[in-house]
């Protein structure tokens, strides 16, 4: 059995003549090229995550639930909502079944209390079926 080094050198696949065209040199990119790129997404990207916490991210309308009640037809929701000083706003409540499934939504307008930064507001939601929880969606200024 005839012995084979382990480091062979491959040499380059050799083709017809003409057949495929011709071969392009390999060309190097200049390297502030592609840090300028780079730069560019990433002010880009820094742009855009700007854009969109302002649009989505945590506002001066700030909830949360501190107490529901629930009965047949209805759900009683207190809500803790942060609000800027001498502003109201719009917050979406909403009730569901044991199924997970919407019984009741409804829209209502919350004015700023004595301390605007801890405004508690208390709604009756009436549902649709029986309603095991109650939320609030969110608010918005109006």
């Amino acid at each position: 059995m005839p012995e084979t080094p382990a480091t062979t050198q491959i040499a380059a696949p050799v083709f017809p003549p003409g057949r495929y065209g011709r071969r392009r040199e390999a060309r190097q990119t200049p390297r502030w090229i592609v840090f300028l790129a780079a730069a560019a997404m990433a002010v880009a990207a820094g742009f855009v995550g700007v854009s969109l916490y302002r649009a989505y991210g945590e506002g001066d309308y700030s909830t949360a639930v501190t107490e529901f009640s629930v009965a047949d037809d209805h759900v009683v929701i207190t809500i803790l909502v942060r609000l800027p000083e001498g502003e109201a706003a719009r917050c979406v409540l909403r009730a569901r079944d044991i199924s997970g499934a919407e019984t009741g939504r409804e829209e209502i307008v919350v004015r700023p209390g004595p301390d605007p930064a801890r405004t508690i507001a208390s709604h009756r939601l009436p549902t649709r079926a029986r309603p095991v929880t109650g939320e609030v969606m969110g608010c918005r200024p109006i």
